[in-house]
């Protein structure tokens, strides 16, 4: 047989080979371009994901931005801003550095980048195929920050799309990346959602890497956290990160490792720490872990394969003995309260002899070997029996009706729309406003740790009216008043997202001058003749509102047009949609308490008024649609992102009317 003639691969077939080596999957698409958002100083991501990422993939940030002179060479192989020389590999402090993330997804895909630098008066929009500038590089409204859009990954790679999981399983390795981001960048806001669908990762910008792991894994994970820390000199070695403690444990264990920030995979240390946890935690099962290890980039190589997953780094094995040490510390300090239990048969003694009662009272943990007793069962789920059981289904909410004219106004305004998931969202502005930063640093040391706490892990009960809903949290029950903590959620939701808000659109845009004129009319506005004409207060509200216009769109994508009609207002929560009832009042306090002209206060007020405005859930909705709007989007957003101030302890918005252990004292006694 002849020998086969040598040839050289069409350059295209090349490029796709690479590609397939560094994008193996839609998650690995989506980490590298993570990865360049960071690296691009990015405080807010947002994820979009059609059909597992194969459809579509978007991701958009508040980052630096790419240049205009940038994008005809930004996908091709080998452009980077980050390496200029090899010896530059010896220190990189970048996620990126290759030049090949873009290129290669723009060899298996349809790629798509809007984006705008701070200096640049416009954003630009480029179109990019097998590496290459597709088209003409066109201007385009935007603000800073980058979007890029991935469409149709694996197009035409069909054997790589068909060896793919499904498109949910495709989803599930996604939220795998982002939520390991998200627990280790708590500096920048994530947010991740199918197309259509309600976000099933949010984190706000400012928290904390512990909040994060309890908003994302679950808070039975966040009550479990021991923190580590470790700091070697010798090894040039910093740890930080939490492990679970020995009462907690997994079917499928959760090993978050970053080195030097990157997200990576080192089996010996695995192996390590599963075999501390063995001795403690039942066969079969496994602890949570995040560990954040900081080595001399000198001495770490991040070069070793393309995915970027594995890295090698000088000392492992002193290395990894001085974690395992670390751990097996951290876990002896807490064995203390590890508690113990034990199936007794039919007739066995009790084995709770004075000896085993003098070691416990040593060692500080409980032997709970008694049967457990009714009153300290607690309740998990709100699905396990609800409210309207007691009282049955039939039963609605008592609730004082609006009057004739809030409803004959609800009837005659437009309805708000939630955005369409196809159209271009709001980017996030990097704020370096002192006066923002304060606000949110004020609701940070005004918060109530016990109520932090109380409402973290709230079991959410039912509803009693339109005011008060029950909430369980341990063996206690608690009547909360839900308008005050709902403003309170929704004045720091505007804090936190400052600049980071989807569009309500109202069907019909409103006419703030009518507006004004019912809200005036309202006895709640508190106007009498002495304060003027209603016809001149009116028209000065128009007047106020059209000149902070842009501000508001700026800033809350609240948007009023020069003409005085109303257009929009910002969504603050997903699948909340507030009452067209209440905006005459909501526009007529905007002009007359918002304090605009100082800026901490101009921005302080505007949120609360607004926070006020979506507080006031609206007396004419069905008592269906009240209870799903309590019970699935407000108390949820309480549960995960309320900072309560110390001033709930004191207002009566949350009052305890139960606790399980003192019931059955009384009843005891009766």
């Amino acid at each position: 047989m002849e020998p086969g003639v040598i040839r050289k691969l069409d350059q295209v077939v090349v490029n796709r080979i690479a590609a397939g080596e560094i994008i193996q999957r839609p998650a690995n698409a989506l980490k590298e371009m993570m990865e360049n958002s960071l690296d691009a100083h990015s405080t807010s991501i947002q994820i979009t994901v059609k059909s597992g990422g194969l459809r579509s993939l978007q991701i958009q940030d508040n980052g630096t931005g790419i240049r205009r002179e940038d994008l005809e060479i930004v996908c091709e192989r080998f452009t980077t801003s980050k390496l200029k020389s090899f010896d530059d590999l010896s220190s990189i402090s970048t996620y990126g550095f290759r030049g090949e993330a873009l290129a290669s997804i723009s060899h298996v895909a349809h790629l798509t980048i809007v984006t705008k630098t701070k200096t640049e008066k416009c954003a630009f929009k480029a179109c990019y195929e097998d590496g290459l500038l597709k088209g003409d590089i066109k201007p385009i409204a935007g603000n800073q920050g980058t979007q890029i859009t991935v469409d149709e990954l694996f197009h035409n790679v069909p054997m790589r799309r068909q060896a793919l999981k499904t498109p949910n399983e495709e989803f599930q390795r996604i939220s795998d990346v982002v939520s390991r981001y998200a627990v280790h960048n708590p500096q920048a806001s994530f947010v991740l959602k199918k197309f259509g669908e309600t976000a099933s990762i949010r984190t706000v910008a400012g928290a904390t890497v512990a909040h994060n792991i309890g908003a994302i894994y679950g808070a039975s994970i966040g009550k479990a956290l021991i923190p580590v820390e470790l700091k070697d000199d010798v090894l040039q070695l910093t740890v930080d990160g939490f492990v679970t403690n020995v009462n907690f444990s997994l079917k499928k264990p959760i090993f978050l490792l970053f080195i030097n920030h990157r997200s990576v995979e080192c089996s010996a240390l695995r192996k390590a720490i599963d075999a501390i946890y063995a001795l403690y935690l039942p066969k079969g099962t496994s602890p949570f872990l995040y560990l954040s290890l900081e080595l001399n980039p000198s001495n770490v190589d991040v070069n070793v394969h393309p995915t970027k997953h594995e890295v090698h780094f000088l000392h492992e094995e002193e290395i990894v003995e001085r974690i395992k040490a670390l751990v097996e510390r951290v876990l002896l300090g807490g064995n203390a309260a590890r508690t113990y239990t034990q199936a007794l048969l039919p007739g066995a003694p009790d084995p709770l002899s004075d000896t085993t009662k003098q070691n416990e009272s040593i060692v500080g943990g409980g032997v709970d070997e008694k049967p457990r007793l009714d009153y300290k069962f607690v309740r998990t789920s709100h699905s396990e029996q609800k409210l309207e059981k007691f009282f049955g289904m039939s039963q609605s909410i008592k609730s004082e009706p609006g009057g004739e004219g809030e409803k004959q106004l609800d009837s005659s305004l437009p309805k708000l729309t939630q955005p369409s998931p196809s159209r271009k969202k709001k980017v996030v502005k990097e704020t370096r406003l002192t006066s923002v930063r304060n606000l949110r640093q004020q609701i940070e040391e005004g918060c109530d740790e016990n109520l932090r706490r109380i409402f973290r892990e709230l079991t959410f009960v039912g509803t009693i009216d339109r005011d008060q809903t029950l909430i369980q949290y341990d063996t206690k029950m608690f009547i909360a008043a839900t308008q005050p903590l709902a403003a309170e959620l929704f004045y720091q939701l505007l804090v936190f997202n400052f600049g980071n808000f989807e569009r309500l659109t109202l069907s019909e845009p409103l006419e703030i001058r009518r507006l004004a004129l019912l809200g005036l009319a309202n006895p709640e506005s508190g106007y009498t003749e002495e304060d003027g004409p209603m016809e001149e207060l009116a028209d000065r509200v128009v007047e106020i509102l059209i000149e902070k216009a842009g501000l508001m769109r700026e800033y809350f994508n609240l948007s009023v047009r020069r003409d005085g009609y109303l257009e929009s207002l910002p969504v603050l929560l997903d699948s909340y949609i507030p009452s067209v009832v209440f905006l005459p009042m909501y526009v007529l306090r905007l002009a007359t308490e918002v304090e605009w002209d100082e800026e901490q206060e101009c921005f302080r007020t505007f949120c609360r008024e607004t926070a006020t405005f979506f507080a006031r859930i609206a007396l004419t909705k069905p008592d269906k649609e009240y209870r799903w709007e309590v019970e699935h989007v407000i108390y949820p957003a309480i549960r995960n992102f309320l900072i309560p101030p110390k001033s709930f302890a004191k207002n009566g918005c949350l009052l305890q009317i139960a606790n399980l252990p003192e019931l059955y004292r009384v009843f005891e006694r009766c």
